[in-house]
Formats: C-alpha cells, sequence, structure tokens
C-alpha cells in the first residue's frame, strides 16, 4: 500500500513576506514539519488553504498536520477583534481550517496532530474561545511561553497519564519549545484536556470519541531532529494511519 500521505496545511499566500524579485505570494511551511514527517515515514504532502478541491485533496491523505502560524480572528469566537496585539492569518485561511478541521472531526475522520495554531483552531471549530493575548493574564516577568515570540523557550509540559498525547510521547512530564502570545479559553465541548503548562496554560488537547486526534500548544517539529519524545508525536501520527488503512 506504500506509505501514508500526510497533509499539512501551509501559511496563507500572503501571510509569510519571503523576498522575491518575481512574485509577491508564497504558500510556505517551515522545513521542520516536513522532515519530522518523513522521519516517521510518512510521505507530506501540502493542503495550501484556498484550495477550492479540498475534498478531493482529503480523499488522498492518510492524516494531516494543522501546522502553527498567525492569529485567528476574534470574531470567529466572539473576542475582541481591536485587540492591539493580534496578528492575524487572514480570513482565507482561518475559513479553510475551521471547515478542514471540523470534517476531520465529526465528517471524515483521519488521524490529525494539530500544532500550536492548529490546536487553537481545533478549538475554535469546535466551539471553544480563545485568550487573544496571555500577557492580559499573566505577569510577564513570570512569562513561560515565548509570548515575545523572538525565539523558542523551553518550558515545563505534565501530560495525563491515560491520554493518547501520554502515549504518543510516552512521557507524563515532557519540556518542548514553544512560543505563542495566546491560549485556549474556553474548552469546545467536544475536546479533553490533555496537558498544561505550571501556569495552568492548556498545552493539550483531544478528541477522545475520534480514531486518533491529538493537539499540542507547543512545537514539537522544532526539536524532533535532536529529542526523541516529539519525534514521537509524528510516529504516532503516522503509525495511527496505518493502523486505520489496514
Amino acid at each position: 500500500m506504500g506509505k501514508p500521505i500526510i497533509g499539512l496545511t501551509t501559511y496563507g499566500r500572503t501571510e509569510r513576506n519571503l523576498h522575491s524579485n518575481f512574485y509577491d505570494a508564497h504558500y510556505v511551511i517551515p522545513a521542520a514539519y516536513v522532515d519530522a514527517v518523513r522521519r516517521a515515514g510518512g510521505v507530506p504532502i501540502l493542503l495550501p488553504p484556498d484550495e477550492p478541491a479540498w475534498r478531493e485533496l482529503l480523499a488522498v491523505v492518510d492524516g494531516v498536520i494543522l501546522i502553527g502560524g498567525g492569529d485567528i480572528d476574534p470574531d470567529l469566537y466572539g473576542g475582541n477583534a481591536a485587540h492591539p496585539n493580534l496578528s492575524l492569518a487572514g480570513a482565507e485561511r482561518d475559513s479553510f481550517e475551521m471547515t478542514l478541521a471540523r470534517e476531520l472531526a465529526n465528517g471524515t475522520p483521519r488521524p490529525t496532530l494539530a500544532i500550536c495554531r492548529g490546536m487553537q483552531v481545533v478549538n475554535v471549530a469546535l466551539g471553544g474561545s480563545m485568550h487573544e493575548h496571555l500577557l492580559d493574564i499573566l505577569p510577564e516577568d513570570e512569562d513561560i511561553h515565548g509570548c515575545a515570540d523572538v525565539e523558542w523557550v523551553i518550558q515545563d509540559v505534565q501530560v495525563e497519564p491515560d491520554s493518547r498525547l501520554a502515549a504518543a510521547l510516552g512521557e507524563t512530564a515532557v519540556t518542548p519549545a514553544s512560543s505563542h502570545h495566546q491560549a485556549v479559553k474556553d474548552i469546545a465541548p467536544d475536546l479533553t484536556v490533555t496537558a498544561v503548562a505550571p501556569d495552568g496554560i492548556v498545552e493539550g488537547l483531544e478528541l477522545p470519541d475520534h480514531p486518533w486526534f491529538v493537539a499540542v500548544q507547543w512545537h514539537p517539529e522544532a526539536t524532533a531532529v535532536t529529542d526523541e519524545v516529539q519525534q514521537r508525536l509524528f510516529d504516532a501520527l503516522v503509525a495511527a494511519c496505518e493502523k486505520v488503512r489496514g
């Protein structure tokens, strides 16, 4: 049957500015995601956010990774769209990923790994809400999440022992790389919290009634090349795809 095909979402066409004398729009994805999928034995393909035939793409892939990126429009969860610290990904990407997350959760179940923004998308798509800016609720001198968005920070995360996340990581206490200024607030009804930071910020969610649907707030791809524990998340996704395929 060949190796499992893993679809990865991308940044929107103008979400990241790349220097070019010829082009002003790009579909971008950090290579670390692709590398982690390849190490896990999967074949990565890209899912650009304005693809009208996304259902055909979904029929091709065995699993999906919702990658990180810019902020979700607060209008989608009843938040403050005028917050001064927003860095929006754009309506095109928001719409595509919300639709995709709902389909993966409830319509066409595929093993899914949602990372950083991806976890936030899943929460909002299924009825949850967001903190627009972590430093609104946490003292700046106690930030452990990398809210300044200038470099990775290594933070402590405690994982629920009986979760799929713990089974994938093989650990219940991990120290991944992180960089986010937002976090989930109200948890969507169908989701279960599977990991938290020492300050109480939610770091992991999953869908219990799904073949394999795991979401993390941190960035496992950032250290997976040297951290076996973080690489195991991608290994577990690919393994879940192989199991579903039979």
